[in-house]
């Protein structure tokens, strides 16, 4: 090739890569949300006054004695019928007074009994057992420090009179939010992708996977999700939507958890999910060559998010080459550079505690890549185990 072929080449690998950034950041959060606006959800739904189906609540729980009761509680205290509930609490070998707790508890109240694992199964074990002992076709999967408001089962379960519907998501409401740390960047985060979860389900009932805290679904469009699987939600959220049923979120199904603070914790739950993504997108790769809303939303939504660190390194890698060719690209290199000083200045102000909100959501957005690649390296490597620990909250 010759020289000027090759800085065009350039040239288009770094536009394609720059529209594909911008593409899944914001013109596609952009363009569904418009065009959601005039848009009905499902009307096809139970009433109060209707016989409401049974419901199988499941939980996988570690060492949570410090939620446990107020989340069994705020289950119990929902104003879905409670005899038309069961609880089941997997009890993933939990050394703490966990299960004193939740003991006690099923003393009170007949709807509710626990599973036992004596050895460590992790998340994705549990909840495949769970599944299988549960009595309804109805199964609502929760996190144990994810709370529920008085309405959140039956804002969940309302929509599944609709037989086209297979999986419902909460509405994740955020608290303790700090001024340091990165709380109220996840927040915001967060938000901007309930806002989107739901423009996809307004208009194609393509929901990109829920935020795993609180789902519920179908049993029959269940099936075991691999031992080795980190991303569970997504995994069954992908499912259901292969099988030919729709994926929604219901914003009056409100839930409230305690947004993470620390950095280093967050930093790593985010490699982990990183990992699991890649697993779930060469799990269900197929699905990229549908040619359907799916298909769409898919690489729209998440597969281009979960490839922009590389595309940020195909930029970086391409500008010292085409520099010269014009002087926008000599100016994106210079903000580039000053993006990356900008992220040093906030770690050094973190250090002397002076939190900058515009700085802060500059790292998060690094660190968020910088996940996002070494989950890359990690899938690569091969993940053996989906054991977790909790990740440790504002409480």
């Amino acid at each position: 090739m010759k020289t000027m072929d090759i800085q065009i080449f350039l040239e288009i690998i770094f536009w394609i890569c720059l529209i594909f950034i911008l593409h899944t950041y914001l013109f596609y959060h952009l363009l569904i949300r418009i065009f959601a606006l005039n848009r009905n959800g499902n009307t096809k739904v139970y009433t109060v006054e209707d016989d409401l189906p049974n419901v199988s609540i499941l939980i996988a729980a570690h060492n949570e004695e410090s939620v446990i009761r107020t989340k069994i509680l705020s289950i119990i205290n929902n104003s879905y019928p409670q005899t038309k509930l069961e609880v089941l609490v997997g009890s993933d070998c939990s050394t703490d007074k966990s299960n004193t707790i939740i003991e006690q508890l099923i003393k009170e109240y007949e709807c509710i009994s626990i599973v036992k694992f004596e050895k460590r199964t992790g998340k994705i074990g549990v909840i495949n057992s769970l599944i299988e002992k549960a009595k309804y076709e109805l199964v609502l999967l929760t996190d144990a420090n994810v709370m529920f408001d008085q309405q959140t089962i039956f804002e969940l379960v309302k929509h599944f009179k609709n037989e086209e519907i297979g999986l419902v998501d909460s509405n994740m409401i955020n608290i303790g939010i700090k001024k340091d740390g990165i709380s109220h960047q996840e927040k915001t985060y967060i938000s901007a992708e309930v806002a989107s979860k739901n423009a996809e389900s307004l208009l194609w009932g393509t929901m990109m996977g829920p935020f795993g805290g609180c789902f519920a679904l179908r049993k029959k469009l269940w099936e075991k999700i691999p031992s080795h699987f980190l991303v569970d939600d997504f995994f069954i959220n992908m499912l259901v939507l292969k099988k030919g049923f729709k994926s929604i979120n219901e914003p009056n199904a409100i839930v409230f958890e305690d947004v993470s603070n620390d950095l280093s914790d967050e930093f790593r739950r985010k490699i982990r999910i990183s990992s699991g993504n890649f697993q779930n997108l060469f799990h269900y790769k197929h699905l990229l060559f549908d040619f359907s809303w799916i298909a769409f939303s898919f690489f729209s939504h998440k597969v281009l998010r979960w490839l922009t660190p590389f595309f940020i390194l195909s930029i970086i890698s391409i500008l010292p080459f085409i520099i010269e060719n014009h002087s926008f690209y000599f100016y994106f290199l210079m903000g580039i550079i000053f993006c990356f000083s900008l992220v040093t200045i906030d770690f050094l102000l973190k250090s002397l505690k002076v939190n900058i909100k515009l700085l802060r959501f500059l790292t998060h957005f690094t660190l968020m890549n910088v996940a996002l690649f070494i989950g890359f390296l990690n899938y690569i490597k091969g993940v053996k185990s989906s054991i977790w620990e909790p990740t440790r909250r504002n409480q």
